[in-house]
């Protein structure tokens, strides 16, 4: 059991709290992946403006009237016990409020087994967090410009321990219909603790994201190209597992370059006829490829690849993504059209 809590913890550090961007703030589980779409993209692609009301809930201003009555339900089998998912819900209520959408993500870690600190066995425990979402958009009048905001209400349960928060989103996207262009960048996790888990106040893990996609004209490909972590530049790290030591017994530590640190913010993916009834989508996670590869050994870490299914009134979407080579996750998907 000890070995599996350390494996769980160790990846959670590595893929969800990002190296230098890590530790430092808590309800860590509103940054992940939220779709299989968006995981076989390679992660947080926020250039989605179509049915798909999941992307709501990452970037509210990709909220539009094609998602009306669209219900869309996620499940990740992630590392370990731990498991979590999305329900999200988009309604058109009129011309001039325009569309709602609601969402919910939430997370369960499974069950533990708890020792007093002299070793002795003591009862089980469990942990798990929610947040509820309620997000808007407009068009801004007369341009091709988008705005919106998710409000979130965050409760999170940790053995004995709990907290409860509060935080919003904003986005802003720009959609240019001739080249089917899709720009956009968005905030996230503004917001702070109401009641923390004891006494200190923890900040939420505040991100800004950029990104842009677009379908090649005569060709069924659309790319996506999204810069994450623009909050802070400085994300890299030197790994202590890579460094050198000579015949003298000198240690040299991996240095990180400008280089380093620019691609560690770079995801990439591409989705395969976009618009048919079947289409297949690849992606890559630089700063996961880095952090998680092993030298010297081909372990795929970074790599991520799904695919969708429209079958009349139902959209299914299944993905994998590769972190190393004793961990990866499948992603599973369900659209529905309510209408």
């Amino acid at each position: 059991m000890a070995q599996k809590v350390f494996f769980v913890v160790s990846l959670l550090v590595s893929q969800l709290l990002a190296a230098q961007i890590g530790g430092r703030a808590t309800y860590q589980f509103l940054n992940l992946v939220n779709s299989p779409r968006m995981a076989a993209l390679g992660g947080k692609v926020v250039t989605n403006y179509d049915y798909d009301p999941t992307q709501g809930l990452f970037n509210p201003a990709s909220i539009n009237p094609a998602m009306d009555n669209q219900l869309s339900l996620n499940y990740t089998n992630y590392i370990g016990d731990v498991n979590y998912g999305t329900a999200n819900y988009a309604y058109l209520w009129d011309r001039r409020t325009q569309v709602l959408h609601a969402g919910v993500t939430y997370v369960n870690y499974g069950k533990f087994d708890g020792y007093d600190e002299t070793g002795n066995p003591t009862s089980s425990f469990s942990g798990g967090e929610v947040a509820l979402s309620l997000g808007h958009a407009r068009n801004i009048a007369f341009t091709n410009f988008h705005v919106g905001v998710n409000l979130k209400l965050i409760s999170s349960k940790l053995e004995n321990y709990g907290s409860f928060g509060g935080a919003l989103d904003v986005g802003l996207i720009y959609v240019y219909e001739d080249w089917d262009l899709h720009i956009t960048g968005v905030a996230r996790n503004i917001g702070i603790q109401f009641t923390p888990y004891h006494e200190e106040y923890e900040p939420l893990p505040f991100e800004i994201i950029l990104g842009i996609s677009q379908t090649l004209e005569n060709i069924p490909i659309r790319w996506h190209f999204t810069l994450e972590n623009m909050q802070q530049w400085n994300i890299a790290f030197a790994n202590p597992s890579r460094s050198e030591t000579d015949l003298e017994g000198e240690t040299t530590e991996e240095k990180i370059t400008f280089v380093d640190n620019a691609f560690r913010h770079m995801i990439a993916g591409i989705e395969l006829f976009p618009e048919s009834g079947f289409n297949i989508r690849l992606g890559y996670n630089f700063r996961r490829g880095e952090e998680l590869r092993i030298v010297d050994k081909r372990a795929f870490a970074g790599l991520s690849a799904g695919f969708g299914i429209k079958l009349n009134r139902y959209r299914l979407s299944y993905s994998y993504s590769k972190y190393s080579t004793a961990a990866s996750s499948s992603f599973f998907g369900l659209n529905i059209d309510l209408q």
